[in-house]
């Protein structure tokens, strides 16, 4: 059995659909704040994940120049050399300086 309403029935359907458009809207902007707070973490987390992936690399490198220094005498030589100054007996040392970098012409 169906029954017309004229305009009544056509009014009512708009009215469930926009209560049902407001809802859905409601909740998509009450969930608003959630996702933006969701994106901001994830950003957080990549970027804390690329921070660790540098600090691992720079951890290897370390590590490696470490056992260098424990295990290889011509590195140790060499970092006496640089670092420290010295030379095996009757060798020269010639040292250069730096260029100045402030100059004005």
């Amino acid at each position: 059995m169906n029954v017309n309403l004229g305009i009544w029935d056509k009014l009512s359907r708009l009215v469930v659909c926009l209560l049902l458009l407001a809802g859905g809207l409601g909740v998509a902007l009450s969930y608003w704040p959630l996702i933006q707070r969701n994106e901001r973490m994830r950003t957080r987390i990549n970027e804390l994940d690329d921070r660790i992936k540098k600090e691992e690399a720079t951890a290897k490198q370390q590590k490696s120049s470490i056992d260098a220094i424990r295990t290889d005498p011509k590195t140790v030589e060499r970092l006496a050399r640089e670092k420290l100054g010295y030379a095996k007996p009757g060798e020269t040392v010639i040292r250069f300086e730096p260029a100045p970098t402030n100059i004005i012409r």
